[in-house]
């Protein structure tokens, strides 16, 4: 099989090429002939069932391949295209096919956690665009190493927070700006959930369909197990990030965005796998991680992946101020003064309250999706500013990283608010970087 490092070599020539027309102005003359962005979708689970809707319901996009190296998730992949947006993209199994196909302007990442930044890194080094689905990186070694690939290759990436598009989020901190509330100086992101027990898997032949050791990729090699693939590798090391990263992401994301804070100075994280206790689920259930920031202002992540009591509708980011808060997600925007009075609401639907403004479908189908992957699309062709480009993005990431850092090392945190890196802690060092298989480990 061919590896990372000969692909990047064998593919240098055509990607130093596209190189010389990476920025967004001189790509957008070539894509206006065609008036249209090709597009390749990497990873056909549930979250891949929204976005290809989305790049569908773009103006400019088409989604013209899709990859999988689950070949029965593949087929039923391109069922649900032909039917949903009348399309039957050409599929392939080995993404590197697709990254050496010229036809192909940009890819999205839908895949599992531990491909997010190494598939997107060979993207940009491949000359293409990328959307990569939150969180970006397994750890901040490379979420640092995405950044820095992002600057070289000049490419468009986006991350698919996708509440960075919602309109009444913006109009929210843009009032926050104005003092609507005050001087803001906490917020808190919510998310629960009651996810059931992945019990102990056993260790099956690897199915004939599915190619595990492709499926692995970067990841130090583990035998197959039957409580792992499609869903439940989140709640593994190996390839996930846990819920601070699966969900949390989004909520941090709008309570940095909200509060006007970059990397914090202080850490600290309490929690653990408390609701289920003897099943092979390695990260954590609960967790609450408090992060300290410059001028005093504080931000707290309370993520519950098994007990779903709704405190402020199961997931959201409150905003508090001296005059007020604020009560922000993907459906509205509330306004409250001191006592909790509600002084206003606006929701994302102008027209009236829809039970589909409530909520999105379950595979994340929602306006804020479309309106994120627009975006995208815009930058690419016309240079629009992104709503979530990669280097911001990632600090919302780095955020996640050190919440598990600090609740792994069960120490407070000091942490530098320029760079995001941890101060003197030799522990925290080791944790930075994780392990890689052999001839998959990511580079500039």
């Amino acid at each position: 099989m061919t590896t990372r490092r000969n692909f990047i070599k064998n593919t240098a020539m055509g990607a130093a090429g596209v190189t010389l027309l990476s920025s967004s102005s001189a790509y957008a003359n070539i894509l206006g002939a065609n008036d249209s962005v090709n597009f390749a979708i990497l990873g056909c689970g549930g979250r891949a069932h929204g976005l290809v809707k989305a790049v569908a319901a773009s103006k400019q996009g088409k989604v013209v391949a899709i990859c999988d190296v689950d070949a029965n998730r593949l087929d039923k992949f391109k069922i649900f295209c032909k039917k949903e947006i009348n399309t039957s993209p050409k599929t392939e199994s080995d993404f590197r096919k697709l990254l050496a196909d010229k036809d192909i302007d940009a890819i999205i990442v839908a895949t599992p956690e531990h491909w997010h930044a190494p598939m997107a890194i060979m993207g940009m080094q491949a000359g293409k665009h990328v959307y990569v689905e939150k969180p970006c990186s397994h750890n901040p070694h490379e979420n640092e190493l995405l950044v820095q690939v992002q600057k070289k290759y000049n490419k468009v990436c986006q991350m698919g927070n996708q509440q960075r598009s919602s309109r009444t989020s913006a109009i929210a901190v843009n009032d926050i700006k104005d003092g609507i509330i005050g001087d803001v100086y906490a917020a808190k992101a919510v998310y629960a959930n009651a996810r059931k027990s992945i019990g102990v898997g056993k260790v099956v032949p690897v199915p004939d369909t599915l190619d595990w050791d492709l499926w692995q990729g970067p990841a130090p090699r583990e035998v197959y197990r039957d409580n792992v693939h499609p869903y439940n590798w989140h709640w593994f090391r190996t390839w996930g990030t846990g819920e601070i990263h699966n969900n949390g992401t989004h909520e941090i994301d709008i309570c940095r965005w909200a509060l006007g804070v970059d990397y914090p100075t202080r850490v600290v994280s309490t929690g653990g796998r408390l609701h289920y206790t003897n099943d092979d689920w390695e990260w954590f259930d609960t967790q609450m991680v408090n992060y300290e920031f410059d001028g005093g202002k504080l931000l707290t992540w309370d993520g519950r992946s098994c007990n779903a009591f709704k405190s402020i509708g199961g997931r959201g980011a409150v905003i508090y101020g001296t005059k007020g808060s604020i009560h922000l997600d993907r459906a509205k925007y509330e306004l409250f003064n001191l006592g909790g009075k509600t002084i206003k609401t606006q929701f994302e639907n102008e027209k009236k309250e829809t039970k589909a403004n409530k909520t999105s479908d379950t595979v994340g189908f929602d306006g804020l999706t479309v309106t994120h992957m627009q975006n995208f699309i815009n930058a690419i062709v016309k240079g629009e500013t992104l709503n979530a480009p990669i280097a911001e993005a990632a600090i919302s990431t780095q955020l996640c990283h050190l919440g598990n850092i600090a609740q792994d090392l069960k120490e407070s945190l000091n942490v530098d608010a320029n760079t995001g890196r941890v101060l003197h802690n030799k522990g925290a060092d080791m944790l930075w970087k994780r392990t890689y298989e052999k001839g998959w480990e990511p580079t500039l």
